[in-house]
């Protein structure tokens, strides 16, 4: 097989990301959620920020006050150092500066479940601890177990199936396919292809799906206080049936 990472970069893909996620709150109800909180909190960290979407705009709406995206990938970072009035840091969530005093940090777009293990969860909400001030909020969405959102992650589910252009103008097509699920552990990979199906790139990627049982137990041994906890974006509550669980926590 060709090297299809030099067919699709990693600047690539992090431009597709955008292509496929806009952030948009108005048209997206995480979005919607997320955004208010940002603009109404004095200092934000936002945490697995990826090309930085959020905080960009936040500053465009006129947001004044301390903003920080921190996150692993270099590509996306580099698209959001574009903006150079926001702090931007490569790192994990296990990286988060103790001692920063932020009033509010985010994790967006379920990146709190690439978290896959104990340690990672642990270390990581011990760090997002310590980089907020007292009071200070910690606000993140991971989907609902019992939803299996991950059943519907093939190309047989044409929803799944997405044709985009990128921004540089080529035709797109992209859909999952699930490797496996060990535990509470889903294992899969997104395909870039042109529309007749050559494979340019394929991305690999693992999620973590824990209950409000296992979100309250790891949070409540971090320090942090559930305030809500909601099933939907717009603050319904978390059921069986419910596809989000999205959480406000408080540090003490």
């Amino acid at each position: 097989m060709a090297d299809t990472v030099a067919v699709f970069s990693d600047a690539d893909a992090a431009a597709l990301y955008d292509v496929l996620n806009p952030w948009d709150p108005v048209r997206r109800a995480d979005g919607g959620f997320f955004f208010p909180l940002v603009m109404d909190a004095e200092s934000v960290l936002d945490i697995g920020c990826g090309t930085g979407a959020m905080l960009r705009l936040a500053r465009e709406r006129g947001h004044r006050g301390r903003l920080a995206g921190l996150d692993p990938d270099r590509a996306a970072l580099e698209r959001a150092r574009r903006r150079a009035d926001v702090e931007w840091t490569e790192g994990t969530a296990a990286d988060a500066r103790s001692g920063a005093g932020f009033a509010l940090a985010t994790m967006t777009g379920h990146a709190f479940q690439n978290l896959l293990t104990d340690h990672d969860v642990r270390t990581s909400l011990t760090a997002i601890h310590g980089t907020l001030r007292r009071g200070g909020r910690f606000v993140f969405d991971t989907r609902h177990p019992r939803a299996r959102a991950w059943e519907g992650w093939t190309p047989a589910n044409t929803d799944d199936v997405v044709d985009v252009v990128h921004e540089d103008g080529r035709a797109l097509r992209y859909w999952h396919e699930v490797d496996s699920v060990t535990g509470d552990v889903v294992t899969f990979h997104g395909t870039v292809a042109e529309p007749d199906g050559t494979v340019l790139r394929v991305l690999h990627e693992s999620l973590r799906f824990l209950d409000v049982a296992a979100l309250g137990r790891f949070l409540g041994g971090a320090g942090f206080v559930i305030e809500a906890q909601y099933g939907d974006w717009h603050r319904g509550p978390v059921t069986g049936d419910s596809r989000e669980i999205v959480t406000v926590a408080r540090r003490g």
